[in-house]
């Protein structure tokens, strides 16, 4: 039958950690039996030398051996004998220097020579060795015998039996394999215990699955038009896709560090790190705004996926703009008829003067606003964004002015920026005004070039903005326009609300500002109402020698 490997991560760790423990178990037990056998030989041979120096140090040995005979009944068997039984040996043998046995177990042995060369003995040696003789094999000694004048007349060989060495090793092996079974048992229940929390971390997933798994996550991360950041426990950016990286100017070596390391301070930080709670928040990073949801993991970490709202964001204040245009053109249908009903009038009337008078008044009205506004400002971008936002403050009796000191050249650099700037600054002048009634509310305009900057300055009617709020109304989130209908229909409290959806224009026109190395401020305008002006470095791209002026840091020309 052929055995089949387990496909699951926590089956094979589990297979592999047993077979590891069993193997180590197995050679840890044979490491050390091999040495223990050796141990308990030499033990054995300790004892018999011990046994065979005793006995030669008694003085009436030597004595017993000189004056006697071999016999089975002589003195040097007898205490030969008494010593084996008192000691346990296998054997003890005195013989004289010839290698004769006078004493030993078997008594018929006695007046024969021994079975092993007794020579290193008689040359007054010590020996031990295991070796097999008449009684079989056994782990011998064999020391010198010497009288009172220390002259060698014999020797001492004494035997301890193999097989007695061999029960203690045999011995010793249960209780060895208990402690084996004990802490293998140990280990296979550490096992089972790490497999099973392996099993719950990695879901049943098998080995084979876990490398396509990782390319499919790779494929999909930097695949997705959605920015993706993941968080440790500790804050430090674990992953970067390629989305994320592009929306927030982040390379692969922001992996691995914490997020106030490699983004400035600001509103995007505070929404990536967990600071600002809630869903579908709002923040601007490089000009772009994006939209932000931070999901925690398992795991204490975090991860914050990102949408690109820019394009949105340009497409519904353009949409916001046709919509005013459409009700600027729903208006002037209006007022065109009442206009032909007039002409038609005149006509039945008879009074084709007046009717042709009044025909050019009003066709010139309308011409010498557009051809004011084009000769003031030669960016037909920026020009057109004016008419037509000259016709939704008409729509809403508002007068949209352009200022006498206004002078653009067609040389911008992105007119697209500048159209962005000027169309949130127009947005949030004409809601202001709408927030305040007054007679004779009026917008202003000013855009004018310094050399190669662009100052743009629009001044309203309306509440104007207090002082304490002057730079937190650029902080994205911030208006102090309503909040949304909360659900019920209430309305959130305050005339200044810090929400989503809304303090995104303020905070744009600052970060194109501050892109092009500008400013962008507010300060309040004479007579009440608000000024906003911006500063824009290097937005034009005059040819060298053009006349201009130089700015100071607040905008203002020297």
């Amino acid at each position: 039958m052929r055995i089949r490997w387990p496909r699951r991560v926590f089956a094979q760790v589990l297979t592999a950690q047993v077979t590891l423990t069993t193997g180590v178990m197995v050679l840890a037990t044979s490491l050390f039996l091999a040495p223990l056998s050796s141990e308990l030989d030499d033990q054995a041979m300790r004892q018999a030398l011990s046994i065979a120096q005793t006995t030669a140090a008694d003085p009436d040995l030597a004595r017993k051996l000189v004056g006697t005979e071999p016999d089975a009944r002589g003195p040097v068997q007898a205490t030969a004998e008494r010593i084996r039984k008192a000691t346990g040996a296998l054997y003890v043998v005195v013989m004289d220097t010839r290698g004769v046995r006078w004493s030993h177990t078997n008594t018929a042995e006695i007046g024969r020579h021994v079975s092993t060369d007794p020579s290193r003995t008689l040359a007054g040696r010590e020996v031990r060795q295991i070796d097999t003789g008449t009684l079989g094999r056994s782990a011998r000694a064999k020391v010198p015998l010497r009288d009172g004048r220390d002259r060698i007349v014999g020797a001492v060989s004494v035997g301890i039996a193999y097989d007695s060495v061999r029960g203690q090793l045999l011995g010793t092996i249960p209780t060895l394999l208990r402690y084996a079974g004990a802490a293998l048992a140990v280990g296979v229940l550490a096992a089972i215990g790490i497999s099973r929390r392996l099993r719950r971390r990695t879901h049943g997933v098998a080995f084979a699955d876990i490398s396509a798994l990782l390319d499919e996550r790779e494929a999909m991360l930097h695949g997705i038009r959605e920015g993706v950041v993941a968080f440790d426990r500790h804050g430090r950016i674990r992953l970067v896709n390629d989305e994320a990286g592009r929306l927030l100017g982040l390379g692969t070596e922001a992996a691995g560090r914490a997020l106030d390391e490699v983004l400035p301070p600001g509103r995007t930080t505070d929404v990536l790190a967990g600071r600002v709670a809630g869903v579908d928040l709002l923040a601007v990073c490089g000009g772009r705004v994006l939209i932000a949801n931070r999901v925690p993991t398992r795991d204490g970490g975090a991860v914050v996926t990102l949408r690109d709202r820019t394009e949105l964001e340009l497409l519904g204040r353009e949409l916001d703009g046709t919509q005013g245009l459409l009700d600027a053109l729903r208006a002037q249908d209006h007022e065109h008829a009442n206009q032909l009903h007039t002409l038609r009038g005149l006509l039945e009337l008879g009074r084709h003067e007046k009717a042709v008078e009044f025909v050019t008044e009003v066709a010139s009205a309308h011409r010498a606003s557009a051809e004011q506004i084009a000769e003031r400002v030669h960016d037909p971008l920026l020009s057109a964004l004016l008419v037509g936002k000259a016709a939704i403050a008409a729509e809403r009796g508002v007068s949209l002015r352009v200022s006498s000191s206004t002078l653009l050249p067609d040389a911008v650099v992105d007119p697209r920026d500048l159209v962005t700037v000027l169309g949130n600054l127009l947005d949030n002048a004409l809601d202001a005004i709408a927030e305040r009634r007054r007679d004779q509310p009026f917008v202003e305009v000013e855009l004018r070039a310094e050399h190669t900057t662009v100052v743009l300055r629009v001044s309203d009617t309306g509440p104007g903005v207090p002082p304490a709020m002057r730079e937190r109304i650029f902080a994205e989130g911030w208006s102090t326009k309503a909040a949304p209908p909360l659900p019920g229909g209430r309305s959130a409290a305050g005339p200044v609300t810090f929400h989503r959806g809304r303090g995104i224009g303020l905070a744009l026109v600052r970060r194109l500002a501050e892109r092009y190395g500008g400013m962008a401020r507010v300060t309040a305008r004479a007579g009440g109402g608000a000024v906003f002006t911006v500063v824009l470095p290097e937005a034009l791209a005059l040819e060298d020698g053009a006349p201009g002026h130089r700015l100071t840091a607040t905008g203002e020309p020297r």
